[in-house]
């Protein structure tokens, strides 16, 4: 029998303080990283240039953050540790929180759980003041020596609420969750230094980014996020800047090709504060879904800044999620901003993937090796493309007889007089499967099945959106066994998929009869076409349509049926893919985020044997 069932009801009664303090500590400090972000932003709220976080065993014996900021009186100091007691809502008014702060629940939280320690001293006063608490019990300030600005001290947290304390993960663990904590803050805040000491160790030491000019604010924003998510999101980042009904979105997107496994290196803010907001993620997962399979991430550093009566900060103690009065236009800020930054990047690939490609050569050796992939965290999954380790050991064995395709006219072509184009004119075509192309600084290499599949994907999303997808009648229908539910599904889609170029209708028990095909895509693999068309339908369920999945249907069409690896291809071909690609938008990458060429700099491949 439940135990709430058989207790009976009792006097109502106030709770004391402290228990009142420890329950409210329990919504706002879930471990060392919740008790030092919340600091940190006091101290970003209280005017800091400079903030340090010391921590000792990953926080759970030791924690301090020390800031420059306004600093506190003696009566401000006693006020600070009580409940609800904050200078951060002047007005009163919840629909106008400016500050990162403005619940008064933190300190008082934090004190209840720990022996804590507050010292502080206003700019103007000759003297600091320090005050001390233990399980929430609280002592008499005293006076203190201590520089302009704030020092919070936690000892042992949950000391005094044991069973907290027994859910926290190992010392490695919680250093790793104040420094994401920490870095966060770091981003949206990068005109204060940041400095992480733990056990005697520095993590990391990020010194204040503040540009000397209103127009250098995104270099120096660039600048941090480049110490905190990489160099290499730094030189693959494109600059997002835009503007709905009051609403601004400004940051960094990396390109496609710069991606990961998982969401975790996608950091989106609200008016300055880090938030984890499904709305916010959505956004970003819909703008990318043309260019990336469904198990790949991009990189992106967005700040929203919103009119303070159109977000919702108070939704939660921890203050990490927001509610927008109208969800509608931050969505298609975020997705319309995306897409024209991506629009505008063109054919370009990220700079990883030719990295990732010089990390496959090395000199030769004399005997004929498999050269090993690189693995730099760039790209897609960090891989050179199919291929690639065969056509470094072309250029490098003296004694190779290389299976590479040269056309006469194509290496008279290129010449002194020769037009300038980004992707270069073909030289050659290896393995039936990549175009080698020269430019002015150096080499092109293309994977044509990956680079038609993007250019059919394209043709085939602005054919839907202007005039309608032509199609051609198959001279023999084709019929495809797929199953029952996979024939039902795509019969009740029928309309939808005609739509689109693709024309079927039922025949018999758990198979349709195809009768005709877009006509763009010219010969198509109609039996793996229509299984997969079937199983992204179950995937995607019964309640969207295939126009709000346009860019997934057209992936799949365009994969179906674009120019295949194995494929000869002569002169004039492989020149009208290089122009088609330079003219189209996220050519650099095909429907699943994987590049479509690598380009190797002339300076590069000097260096390789040495010449420079």
């Amino acid at each position: 029998m439940s135990v709430l069932s058989t207790r009976p009801s009792r006097t109502l009664r106030r709770l004391p303080s402290n228990l009142v303090n420890r329950i409210a500590a329990g919504e706002v400090v879930e471990r060392p990283a919740s008790a030092v972000k919340e600091l940190v932003e006091n101290a970003i709220d209280a005017g800091a240039h400079r903030i340090t976080v010391t921590l000792k065993e990953g926080g759970r014996t030791f924690l301090s953050v020390v800031d420059d900021g306004i600093g506190m009186t003696r009566q401000e100091l006693e006020l600070a540790v009580e409940r609800h007691c904050t200078s951060k809502l002047p007005d009163d008014d919840l629909t106008d929180i400016r500050t990162l702060g403005f619940r008064g629940e933190a300190l008082p939280s934090i004190a209840s759980v720990s022996r804590f320690a507050i010292t502080s001293r206003p700019k103007e006063a000759d003297a600091a003041w320090s005050l001390d608490i233990e399980g929430g019990a609280k002592r008499d300030p005293k006076p203190a020596a201590h520089p302009p600005g704030t020092r919070v001290e936690v000892r042992d947290l949950f000391f005094a609420t044991p069973a907290r304390l027994k859910f926290l993960k190992e010392a490695r663990s919680e250093s790793g969750h104040v420094a994401d904590a920490l870095r966060r803050l770091a981003m949206a805040h990068p005109a204060i230094a940041f400095r992480l000491e733990s056990d005697e160790r520095t993590l990391f030491d990020l010194p204040a980014t503040k540009p000397s000019l209103l127009d250098q604010a995104d270099a120096a924003r660039l600048e941090r996020l480049a110490a905190i998510m990489g160099r290499e999101f730094a030189d693959n980042a494109l600059a997002i800047d835009a503007n709905r009904e009051g609403f601004r979105l400004t940051g960094f997107a990396g390109l496609p090709t710069l991606n990961r496994p998982t969401a975790q290196h996608q950091y989106l803010f609200v008016n300055g504060r880090p938030v984890r907001d499904k709305l916010l993620a959505g956004a970003v997962r819909g703008a990318y879904q043309d260019f990336l399979a469904r198990d790949r991430h991009p990189m992106v550093a967005l700040f929203l800044e919103a009119p303070t009566e159109m977000v919702d900060v108070n939704v939660h103690p921890a203050k990490t999620e927001v509610r927008f009065r109208d969800a509608g236009i931050v969505r298609g800020l975020i997705v319309g901003a995306l897409r024209t930054a991506l629009s505008a990047a063109g054919h370009r690939a990220s700079t990883t993937v030719a990295a990732a490609a010089l990390g496959a050569f090395q000199p030769h050796s004399g005997q004929a090796t498999v050269l090993p992939f690189a693995r730099n965290g760039g790209g897609y999954g960090s891989t050179i493309p199919r291929g690639l380790a065969e056509t470094a050991m072309q250029f490098m064995a003296p004694l190779a007889q290389p299976s590479v395709r040269t056309d006469a006219a194509a290496v008279e072509s290129v010449g002194p007089e020769s037009p300038s184009y980004p992707l270069g004119i073909a030289r050659a075509q290896l393995h039936e499967t990549y175009i080698v192309a020269q430019t002015d600084q150096g080499v092109v290499i293309v994977d044509q099945h990956a680079a038609h599949e993007r250019l059919l994907h394209e043709k085939l999303k602005t054919q839907l959106e202007t005039e309608g997808v032509k199609r051609q009648a198959l001279l023999l229908p084709e019929v495809v066994e797929i199953g029952e539910d996979g024939a039902r599904r795509l019969t009740q889609r029928a309309t939808e998929l005609a739509e689109m170029g693709l024309v079927l209708e039922p025949f018999g028990l758990g198979a349709v009869v195809v009768r005709e095909t877009p006509a763009l895509l010219g010969e198509v693999d109609i039996q793996g076409l229509v299984r997969d068309l079937a199983d992204e339908l179950a995937e995607m369920g019964d309640h969207l349509s295939l126009k709000e999945k346009v860019e997934d249907v057209c992936g799949t069409l365009a994969c179906h049926t674009s120019v295949r690896a194995g494929r000869r291809l002569n002169v004039d071909e492989m020149n009208a893919l290089l122009r088609q690609m330079e003219a189209t938008p996220h050519s650099g990458q095909c429907n699943h985020g994987r590049p479509t060429y690598v380009e190797l700099k002339l300076a590069d491949i000097e260096r390789l044997f040495g010449r420079r």
